[in-house]
C-alpha cells in the first residue's frame, strides 16, 4: 500500500486549518485531516469535508456584522440591574470579580464595549440559551481591554548633575 504524500507547501496550508464533516442530526461533527488521510483529502476536494474558518458567502458576513452591532449597542443598566445579572449567569467563585471588572468597564472609555457586549448578550441570554457564553467572554474581553499595555523598552533616563 502506497503511503499518503503531499506537497509540502499544501500540507502545511491544510495543516494550519481546521476541517469538519458536517453535522448529523444531534449537530455533533466528526474532525478530518486532509494533510494526514487520504479519505479526508478526496472528501474536501469533492465538497463534503470543510474548512469551519473558510470564507464565508456575503449574505452570511453581513449577518455576522448586524449579530457583533447588536451586541454592542449603548446600553446602560444600574448597578442593581448588574449585580442581578451577574448573579444569574456566574457561580458564586467568580460573582465579585466579574462584578467589580464590568463597574470599571462601564466608567473606562476603552472598555465599554466589553460593558455593553454582556449586558446585551445577557438580554439575548434570557430569551436564547446560547448567549450564556458570550456573558462570560465579554467580561474577559472587558478584562483584557481595562489593561494597559507596559513597554518593556522602556529607557530610563540618567539625570547628570
Amino acid at each position: 500500500m502506497d503511503k499518503f504524500k503531499l506537497p509540502r507547501l499544501e500540507k502545511k496550508k491544510l495543516r494550519k486549518q481546521m476541517w469538519f464533516y458536517p453535522a448529523d442530526e444531534k449537530g455533533n461533527s466528526l474532525v478530518a485531516f486532509p494533510h494526514k488521510y487520504k479519505e479526508d483529502y478526496d472528501a474536501m476536494n469533492q465538497g463534503i469535508v470543510q474548512d469551519i474558518f473558510g470564507r464565508k458567502t456575503p449574505e452570511e458576513k453581513e449577518k455576522r456584522r448586524k449579530a457583533h452591532e447588536k451586541l454592542d449597542e449603548e446600553i446602560y443598566v444600574s448597578d442593581d440591574e448588574l449585580r442581578q445579572y451577574v448573579d444569574d449567569i456566574f457561580a458564586k467563585a467568580y460573582r465579585n470579580s466579574s462584578y467589580n471588572i464590568l463597574l470599571e468597564a462601564k466608567n473606562h472609555s476603552k472598555a465599554k464595549i466589553g460593558y455593553f457586549n454582556f449586558v446585551n448578550s445577557y438580554q439575548k441570554h434570557l430569551t436564547e440559551e446560547s448567549f450564556g457564553n458570550i456573558c462570560c467572554i465579554s467580561v474577559d474581553y472587558a478584562k483584557q481591554l481595562l489593561k494597559t499595555p507596559r513597554s518593556k523598552n522602556k529607557k530610563h533616563k540618567r539625570h547628570n548633575c
